[in-house]
């Protein structure tokens, strides 16, 4: 509305100039020409053109401040001035070695990464591999000259006047990446993976369900033990689409582990469940404005179709008796943290407290970005919405619910403080890393159903790091097994309080 918008305009702005703040912040600027105050005229090379009217773009609007200087406005979530994290724009018509320092003001987080080393993305024509800034070019701070709201300035040299250079909060994954991706996957073929559409979204795109498992699994009557993994509730979260597209190239894959796999387990991935505030460039909302992830409880058909058709699928699921569902898997990314980490939930009966610990603390084992101090249980209030927490309310004691989080910037290397950028290959790896911990989590289980850790006094203590040899019991001889040399060389690593 005209209200919140008002204020999301700076000091600087002048009241008379011809677009109103309401134009300029509600939808994206379009091949935006920003020229100098009293330049009348065709644009000349160095007056730079900004543009995100593309898929999954976010730029609202820019102020000139000097040549050298512009103060950029992220668009806020479409129909929610709240969320204002997300941007992905493109920046044309330079000059060569034109040097600007860009002001991006209205995050609407003050805690960030950015404290933490984190930069944005660039790619440009000539480059098209994205590539994170140096740091030494960034600044998060908060500024004086914005309601001593937080700013991330950052400087950059234009080296080539024919690119067009694109700017991005994280590595972009849009909806039609996803599309591609598995348009690919359905054209190998493959018996064992099946794509279907489970619904349409608000603006009708496509919410893709896929199963992936031998189809002696399928046949009617047959017993499922069912995975079920989805992923970008949040669209300004890319990081867990390429998570969640590890998890299923792993699973699609000739990888001995993967047929084990899908000979025991169904896996049911939903791999977008926004895909409207994913091509709108969001950061947290749906079309209308909603934080999907807080309304499992009761999702509208109209509202939240998208969330609506996954929660009807799951509870027939759970009314089917032939059905057991094993996992739920909800993959995000986080803004403030390192690594990948879960949540989890608190039960009353200690042994599945404990039993709901085993999964995290295997995956530890498998993937040296993966923290068990970070790994949290919990039941907030605020989180009561959310997939995790009403599924964990819903299924029964044989399931467990998790949130899978992944970090925007980085990873601590175990026993180290030195931190190590994720890349779209490193975050495709964790997810790799999730599909393979089922086979050690079903291994452990049906091997050595009592021998689980002792119970510790009070939930804030730390659970014990499993000790990998005595744990695993005698499934360590298991045939196409890799991981388990890894896990003894550093002892040490996951014993590391956070």
């Amino acid at each position: 509305g005209t209200t919140t918008n008002m204020a999301e305009r700076s000091k600087t702005a002048e009241p008379g100039s011809d677009l109103g703040s309401d134009d300029i912040i509600a939808g994206n600027v379009s091949k935006y020409a920003v020229l100098p105050a009293g330049y009348y005229g065709q644009p000349k090379k160095g007056h730079l053109i900004f543009d995100a009217c593309f898929e999954s773009g976010n730029l609202g609007r820019v102020d000139h401040i000097t040549e050298f200087e512009y103060d950029l406005f992220i668009r806020p979530d479409t129909c929610n001035p709240r969320f204002r994290v997300w941007f992905n724009f493109t920046v044309e018509n330079v000059k060569e070695s034109q040097r600007v320092i860009f002001n991006i003001v209205n995050f609407s987080k003050t805690k960030s990464l950015y404290r933490d080393g984190m930069t944005p993305m660039v790619k440009s024509t000539s480059r098209p591999k994205w590539q994170r800034l140096p740091p030494k070019n960034v600044y998060y701070y908060r500024c004086p000259d914005h309601r001593k709201n937080y700013v991330m300035s950052f400087a950059f040299c234009f080296d080539r006047e024919d690119d067009i250079y694109q700017f991005a909060y994280c590595y972009p994954y849009t909806y039609t990446r996803l599309r591609h991706y598995l348009d690919n996957l359905q054209r190998r073929n493959m018996d064992y993976f099946y794509r279907e559409l489970l619904g349409l979204s608000v603006q009708q795109r496509q919410l893709d369900l896929l199963t992936i498992t031998n189809p002696v699994n399928l046949r009617s009557g047959a017993e499922q033990k069912v995975v079920f993994i989805t992923a970008r509730v949040h669209p300004g979260e890319t990081p867990s689409s390429f998570v969640c597209q590890g998890i299923i190239d792993f699973l699609v894959s000739q990888h001995p582990i993967a047929k084990v796999l899908r000979d025991h387990l169904v896996f049911k991935i939903a791999p977008m469940l926004n895909p409207d505030g994913v091509y709108l460039g969001n950061y947290r909302c749906s079309l209308m404005g909603f934080d999907l992830n807080r309304h499992w409880v009761d999702p509208s058909p109209w509202a939240h179709p998208t969330l609506h058709g996954v929660k009807q699928l799951i509870v027939q699921m759970y009314n089917n008796p032939k059905i057991s569902l094993e996992f739920y898997i909800d993959i995000h990314a986080h803004s403030t943290m390192m690594n990948g980490f879960m949540y989890g939930n608190i039960f009353e009966e200690e042994e599945r407290f404990q039993r709901q610990a085993i999964f995290p603390k295997l995956l530890c084992q498998n993937a040296e970005d993966f923290s068990f101090s970070s790994t949290s249980f919990n039941r907030d209030a605020v989180k009561a919405g959310t997939g995790r927490r009403f599924l964990g309310g819903l299924l029964d004691h044989t399931s467990y619910c998790y949130t899978l989080e992944v970090s925007f910037y980085s990873y601590m290397l175990g026993g180290t403080t030195s931190t190590v950028p994720y890349t779209e290959e490193a975050y495709m790896k964790l997810g790799r890393n999730v599909a393979r911990t089922f086979l050690d989590y079903y291994r452990l289980n049906t091997i050595s159903e009592r021998s689980l850790a002792p119970i510790p006094n009070t939930r804030k203590e730390k659970m014990p790091p499993f000790k990998c040899a005595t744990q695993r019991g005698p499934g360590n001889s298991h045939p196409g097994r890799k991981l388990e040399k890894r896990s003894q060389t550093n002892p040490t690593e996951h014993s590391h309080s956070s």
